[in-house]
């Protein structure tokens, strides 16, 4: 396949277990499929013009779909982040994703929620993400763009893994969100508002390390389908992007 990515078997036998089975006609390469699924995730390509070394491209798309409906991404990566090990500190933050025209289109239509909302950069979606110290992805939630930081935090504060500390920037400076994490058991790492009545003190040496998450976003947005959003669904733009998280940080650096 030349100068094509392709998944290496050691790390198709990292993922293979989280595969849904097969039943009856058995499924098309799955190495090759999913290959050529991060290779149109990676490139920002329309799943037409995936190259013809990776099959026919209404297989690779019809497996992304229906994947991403049964959440197999998804499990992927938190099942890969379940078996890295623990931490004692946790990175907690959001970026705006610019929303293609191609994904905006039909916003009002449908029961599910796009997760697509207006900001001054236009139509956007804010991904929110947890990482350990070496900002590595744990949990990955999207929401509207305009959505207030620490309130859509609220939404994975019951699945944050133990943890002595959390890191998180000036967005996070909320009464509310830091007695949850104390309630929790995790001390807050987060500094505090100039205008704000109580001056919370946190650790600044130990708040350096938070550049390690802002790296985390670099990367995934080298990946153009991540870093413009073309697909509608929003189960479907999260489990690519879980995808490309999953094979970027723990496929490939826990080999």
């Amino acid at each position: 396949m030349g100068d094509l990515l392709l998944l290496s078997p050691a790390q198709m036998r990292r993922i293979e277990p989280f595969f849904p089975r097969s039943h009856g006609v058995p499924r098309v390469d799955d190495r090759r499929v999913l290959s050529g699924i991060l290779f149109v995730i990676r490139n920002g390509l329309r799943w037409r013009d995936v190259p013809a070394a990776y099959g026919p491209h209404k297989t690779i798309y019809n497996r992304f779909i229906r994947w991403s409906r049964l959440g197999v991404f998804n499990r992927i990566l938190a099942e890969l982040a379940a078996r890295g090990g623990g931490t004692d500190r946790l990175m907690i933050d959001a970026t705006h994703l610019k929303a293609h025209r191609t994904a905006a289109s039909l916003l009002k239509k449908g029961l599910l929620p796009r997760c697509i909302g207006r900001t001054r950069g236009g139509l956007t979606t804010k991904l929110q993400v947890v990482c350990d110290d070496r900002g590595r992805p744990l949990l990955l939630h999207l929401s509207e763009g305009q959505a207030n930081d620490h309130r859509t935090a609220a939404a994975v504060l019951e699945e944050l893994p133990p943890a002595r500390h959390l890191l998180a920037d000036r967005a996070y400076s909320s009464t509310g969100f830091r007695e949850a994490l104390i309630g929790k058991g995790i001390t807050p790492c987060i500094p505090p508002h100039a205008k704000h009545r109580v001056q919370h003190s946190y650790d600044p040496l130990l708040y350096r390390q938070r550049h390690r998450i802002e790296n985390m976003f670099a990367r995934l947005k080298d990946w153009r389908r991540i870093h413009t959003r073309y697909d509608r669904c929003a189960h479907t733009f999260l489990s690519a992007i879980a995808f490309a998280a999953a094979f970027i940080f723990w496929i490939n650096e826990m080999l």
